[in-house]
């Protein structure tokens, strides 16, 4: 992701288990890609954000993973566990709550 707007950065778990709640199971590259398409290439997702992000997420209970074989490549798959899907609910409503709470503060008009 990139590095100039911290609070991106603090937003990235949200993104990924948005996403995962979305979809079955995605592996690394593919989460990168999607990220990149609906932000019409604002947001670039990099490996070195991405992957400690996806690994504390695995060690946190919310992740779990598995290794399928493409052709001659073996390809490592994330899916959201019980509690990820419970996360993932919290941690949607969490960012809701504070995007209403800076509209309050800021007295933002937005078109969402």
């Amino acid at each position: 992701m990139q590095q100039k707007n911290p609070l991106l950065k603090g937003s990235l778990i949200t993104i990924i288990l948005k996403l995962l709640s979305e979809n079955d199971k995605m592996y690394g590259y593919e989460i990168t890609r999607i990220v990149q398409e609906l932000s019409q290439g604002s947001l670039k997702l990099t490996e070195g954000a991405l992957y400690p992000s996806l690994h504390k997420l695995e060690a946190d209970g919310l992740l779990e993973v598995s290794i399928e074989n493409i052709g001659n490549r073996s390809r490592k798959y994330y899916s959201l566990t019980k509690k990820g899907k419970k996360e993932s609910v919290e941690k949607l409503k969490e960012l809701n709550q504070f995007f209403t709470q800076m509209q309050q503060v800021l007295n933002l008009k937005l078109s969402v």
